[in-house]
């Protein structure tokens, strides 16, 4: 596993114009590895394979998450 120095995060596009405290970030420059953090709490970093972010992210998309209902 990599060190955790090595993960260069970036905000998402959704956070990068506003004045949100807590924002996802995630880094891909790893190969092999999708590491993702909260701006407000960026010693805690969850890694993922860049298989297992996709899955996620397609059932982010497709609704499977959606915590308005």
């Amino acid at each position: 596993m990599s060190k955790r120095s090595e993960f260069e995060f970036v905000t998402v596009a959704a956070c990068q114009n506003t004045v949100r405290k807590a924002c996802p970030q995630v880094a891909v420059n790893v190969s092999g590895v999708v590491a993702v953090r909260d701006s407000e709490r960026p010693d805690e970093i969850v890694t993922m394979s860049p298989e297992s972010w996709a899955a996620f992210t397609a059932a982010v998309r497709a609704g499977e998450f959606d915590l308005s209902a």
